[in-house]
């Protein structure tokens, strides 16, 4: 009986060994074979990228992964080294490389005048007062939440309400009203040039565009064509920023809570 139950017991051994001593051999096996293409790490795009991203935030949607040597493109880059500052300059989808071309400094996406709409989306456009649009401090690629304010209507017996209805919307577009050129009488002689970063109030209204969806495009196009109802007020919102677990409605009680 013991002999039985040992040879038994051998034989179960021996099966996970064997199964073992394979799944090594195999392993092996694929290993050898990636070396003998010579392979290669590299960023590889693991969740899509809206254009305009920064470098900053780009870790979370790429990850490094070895690739056959003939099949990696000779701008792929092998990590986000140096390139603090950067931006997407498209948008960029799951398992494309990421590329050298792909990254360009923020004023050049601006200068640009629009950046690529994500497929699937639509592009609408609505105009607002600087103190509603961050200062005026807004560009094109920059990333923003859409707030819609309600008069009256927005919920049963609330009042008025604020929501931070649409996050992160990408900018495709942004008008100014031309500012004029200071003439050289109106220029104190000898005055010193104008700092880099113009901190003056800005005048006139911005019209913005926006790449989103759907139901989006339909309450902004809502809140813009019934102004004595609705508004709009934008927060400048990074594709890094915290989101509530749960959207906010603002009401008078809420205020002071």
């Amino acid at each position: 009986m013991k002999s039985r139950l040992l040879a038994g017991l051998a034989a179960v051994v021996l099966a996970i060994v064997g199964a073992i001593l394979v799944v090594s051999y195999a392993q092996g096996a694929d290993s050898r074979a990636l070396q003998n293409l010579e392979p290669v790490t590299v960023m590889v795009v693991q969740k899509a990228v809206p254009a305009g991203t920064p470098v900053a935030t780009l870790a979370a949607f790429v990850t490094s992964q070895e690739l056959p040597g003939k099949a990696v493109s000779k701008t792929a880059l092998k990590n986000l080294d140096g390139l603090a500052g950067k931006v997407t300059a498209v948008a960029l989808l799951p398992g494309e490389q990421l590329v050298a071309e792909r990254l360009v400094e923020p004023e050049a996406l601006k200068t640009s005048g629009s950046v690529e709409v994500p497929k699937g989306l639509q592009e609408v456009s609505f105009q607002l007062e600087p103190q509603r649009v961050v200062g005026g401090r807004i560009a094109v690629g920059d990333h923003v939440g859409i707030f819609i304010n309600l008069k009256n209507g927005g919920m049963e017996g609330k009042g008025e309400t604020t929501q931070l209805s649409i996050h992160k919307v990408l900018i495709t577009a942004v008008q100014r009203a031309p500012v004029a050129t200071p003439s050289p009488q109106s220029t104190p002689s000898g005055a010193a040039a104008a700092p880099a970063e113009d901190t003056s109030l800005p005048t006139g209204s911005l019209l913005l565009t926006v790449a989103v969806n759907e139901p989006d495009a339909t309450k902004i196009v809502y809140a813009s064509n019934f102004a004595d109802i609705a508004s709009i007020w934008l927060s400048k919102e990074p594709l890094d920023a915290t989101e509530a677990a749960r959207p906010g409605i603002m009401t008078r009680p809420e205020v002071y809570k």
